[in-house]
């Protein structure tokens, strides 16, 4: 998370500054693009044993996505309210950014598990190394979705369990890949959003709030 976290921060400070008067519509169509286009590049890249390596460059894109959209939007916001105004404008900003956080958060944490569940029990029931009985014993006990857990997790829990050697790589196999397949999957919600999103920019105004002394125009 390190490159996402100093991207969107050089990206936030460094737009108002560098470009004063840049169009907030296009920095932010700018920014859901480059936001877009890290999440695909992580969708394509992300396997099993990626590290730093790969992870790097899409969340340095993702960062400098969400970076440019934080360098306008909150100016847009209170710039389009009478100065008397902007302090609940401001307070409803950010309870609208957290409610969304935790409405999409919520939404791609679902998504990953339902889509882990499913890989890793289809997986472990096509995998000739699994006997039946506990291929069926898996499907009972995660019905309700199976723990996002580490491969070093999985191995203490089936050899607590007595499970045997070939037996136990072979599942430990199996939650490696649906891990990445949950991860896809909600990365995959993220990207559709970040899509709809970009479509419902066409609003937003195309000079700064400070450019003409007044409230910007959503029909500029």
């Amino acid at each position: 998370m390190l490159p996402l976290s100093v991207s969107l921060l050089i990206t936030a400070v460094g737009i108002p500054k560098v470009f004063p008067q840049a169009n907030p519509r296009r920095v932010v169509r700018v920014g859901f693009l480059m936001l877009l286009a890290g999440i695909v590049t992580l969708i394509v890249l992300l396997d099993v044993g990626a590290g730093a390596e790969i992870v790097t460059w899409p969340m340095l894109l993702a960062g400098f996505g969400i970076g440019s959209l934080a360098s306008q939007l909150g100016a847009v916001t209170v710039g389009a309210v009478p100065d008397e105004q902007t302090d609940e404008v401001g307070g409803l900003q950010n309870t609208v950014t957290n409610l969304g956080a935790s409405v999409g958060t919520a939404l791609a944490g679902a998504v990953l598990i339902a889509a882990l569940t499913s890989s890793f029990l289809a997986g472990i029931t096509n995998a000739p190394a699994v006997p039946d009985s506990v291929s069926n014993q898996a499907q009972v006990h995660l019905s309700s979705g199976a723990p996002f857990i580490s491969d070093a997790q999985l191995k203490d829990a089936l050899a607590e369990a007595n499970v045997p050697p070939d037996t136990a790589k072979a599942i430990i196999d199996e939650n490696a890949a649906a891990r990445i397949d949950g991860l896809r999957a909600a990365l995959a919600v993220l990207a559709l959003l970040a899509v709809c999103a970009l479509f419902a920019t066409w609003r937003l105004p195309t000079k700064p709030a400070e450019a003409n002394g007044a409230a910007p125009s959503s029909s500029a």
